[in-house]
């Protein structure tokens, strides 16, 4: 069988749902036997997104092989639950660094380089991704919307791979319809002159997801369908739902992929989606409420940007809390607010962390809101409320047991306080030169390392395994000068590396008159890059299970 591409590309405006909808396609082949990959071109000039703000760009999520990427990788792996490559994703600033490098080496052996030549390398590694996954299909999203300039390039060399392979390659645009609140009338204009300035391009769409508050109505489809030259059935309506789960079941419902696999020509299957009926059956059912707050720092560009900047963890919390039957409610608590020794600080935790069920400190760098974060953590440990805390979440539970139960009252991590004589957190020896050079791209310990289990702790019966592997993106560790000192304490380095050098999870046990708490644990990995709908992450299940109780 030959290979098949589908290109999905936006419309209208960015945020429409291109991720959702390419990560539900790949869903349905794979649910009818087919091999399927997806690779997401991002029009950035970023080498990689490890240096973007996520309050900017959103989450940076990262592969097992240390990439770190855009959040939309993250989506993919979720819904097709299983790990994606380096060959899976690149971006502007990819492509063009590998031909000015191949050109300072005489790779073009003097030859005049230009455009053509960056349209030929994203040719080349959208056909490379294939080839490495032996796939049937690649499905690629293109970022950016059509109309920017930036991702001109990608839409051009998927023209000349149309151009090449005519009955091997589709594309779908997945569009905004706008229902102005004065007009109250749904409005297709702004997609027929997105996919008139897609024609522009030498590019025809063979399908149009169109993306609205509402379903479309038949009169909207055939006045799309006209203006567009498509079939009126290759409009694909797409309104706004509750849970982005339902996106698979939906297009399914509306035969998308039967369709598609007609227009590539590819031969029926029998699809089976019974695993994600039953998730998506989990989800509606859940009616039980846990109570979990957030206490993090990318809150102050307002609430629209939580769902971006920490999305995998929010996903890992709604995929174990619904297995469990549970409806997750997330409360948001900036840190600062819990910064000093004040009457109203005091008070603020009370109030605020005394009527949740648990509290989670995700992954973060930086000053900012960190002594309120030690002031949460101490609190919810003394009063026995769930805590996990996540790369640097458990880098500052460590500080505050070291601080207030080991006696080690200036504890402190390098990052912040460089000349501390008391660095329980410290660089690791070999990224110091790094730093000191100003190199902080992929400068950090990424990817997927081996985690050791020790034996009867919170952390081997969550896993029910010995070793484990996670994935990283973090400068600091536990510096092991410290370590004897904070375990003669009462805490348990219950994952180490395979070496024993690096503390990976630190927990409090269960049962114990000492560290008796139904669930304080933190862990020097990200999990939540492992957590999949149908496979949630065992220790958030165990975190939520022990919010569940409290509740």
């Amino acid at each position: 069988m030959k290979h098949k591409y589908i290109f999905v590309v936006g419309g209208v405006m960015s945020g429409v749902g291109k991720g959702i909808t390419t990560s539900s396609i790949g869903t349905l082949f794979e649910a009818q036997g087919y091999k399927v990959n997806i690779v997401k071109a991002d029009p950035y000039l970023n080498v990689d997104a490890g240096t973007m703000n996520p309050t900017e760009h959103g989450e940076v999520f990262v592969l097992g092989s240390g990439l770190e990427t855009d959040q939309d990788m993250g989506n993919y792996e979720r819904f097709m639950n299983r790990d994606l490559s380096g060959e899976d994703y690149m971006t502007s600033g990819m492509v063009y660094k590998h031909v000015l490098d191949k050109e300072r080496s005489l790779g073009f052996k003097g030859k005049c380089i230009d455009a053509d030549n960056i349209r030929d390398e994203i040719v080349s590694r959208y056909q490379s991704a294939a080839d490495a996954k032996r796939s049937d299909i690649t499905i690629i999203e293109i970022g950016g919307t059509v109309g920017d300039y930036q991702n001109i390039m990608f839409i051009e060399a998927a023209r000349v791979l149309k151009l090449r392979h005519p009955t091997d390659v589709i594309f779908i645009m997945v569009s905004f319809l706008p229902i102005p609140s004065k007009l109250g009338e749904m409005k297709s204009k702004p997609t027929q002159n997105a996919i008139k300035q897609l024609q522009s391009y030498g590019v025809q769409a063979d399908f149009i997801v169109a993306r609205s508050e509402v379903p479309l109505d038949k009169k909207r489809k055939e006045k799309i369908a006209f203006s567009c030259n498509i079939p009126t059935e290759n409009v694909i309506s797409a309104p706004d739902i509750d849970s982005i789960y339902d996106v698979p079941l939906n297009f399914e419902r509306d035969k998308l992929s039967d369709m598609l696999a007609n227009a590539l020509k590819l031969p029926k299957k029998k699809i089976n989606l019974s695993q994600w009926k039953k998730f998506v059956g989990k989800v509606k059912s859940a009616k039980k409420e846990v109570k979990i707050a957030v206490v993090g720092k990318y809150f102050s560009t307002g609430d629209f940007i939580l769902s971006d900047a920490y999305v995998s963890v929010i996903e890992a919390i709604k995929f174990s809390a619904y297995w469990q039957g549970l409806k997750p409610k997330l409360v948001w608590l900036h840190s600062e607010d819990f910064e000093g020794a004040s009457a109203e600080v005091k008070k603020a935790l009370r109030e605020k962390l005394g009527s949740v069920d648990g509290v989670l400190v995700p992954g973060g760098f930086g000053e900012t809101g960190i002594e309120g974060k030690i002031n949460v953590i101490r609190y919810v440990r003394e009063n026995k409320i769930p805590y996990f805390g996540l790369c640097y979440g458990m880098q500052l539970l460590v500080i505050e047991y070291a601080r207030n139960v080991a006696g080690i009252k200036q504890a402190h991590t390098r990052e912040i306080s460089p000349k501390t004589e008391h660095a329980v957190i410290d660089i690791m020896e070999h990224q110091k030169k790094h730093l000191e050079e100003g190199r902080y791209g992929a400068s950090m310990r990424l990817g997927s390392y081996e985690c050791v289990l020790k034996k009867g702790t919170v952390a081997e019966k969550a896993y029910k395994a010995a070793k484990v592997i996670e994935r990283h993106r973090h400068r600091y560790e536990v510096n092991p000068e410290f370590i004897k000192t904070i375990t003669d304490s009462g805490l348990v380095f219950s994952g180490t590396s395979v070496d024993g050098t690096l503390m990976e999870i630190a927990e409090l046990p269960r049962g114990t008159d000492r560290g008796q708490h139904p669930f304080f644990l933190g862990t020097q990995f990200h999990p939540e890059f492992l957590a999949r709908p149908l496979a949630p992450h065992p220790l958030f299940t165990e975190f939520v299970k022990a919010a569940g109780k409290r509740k």
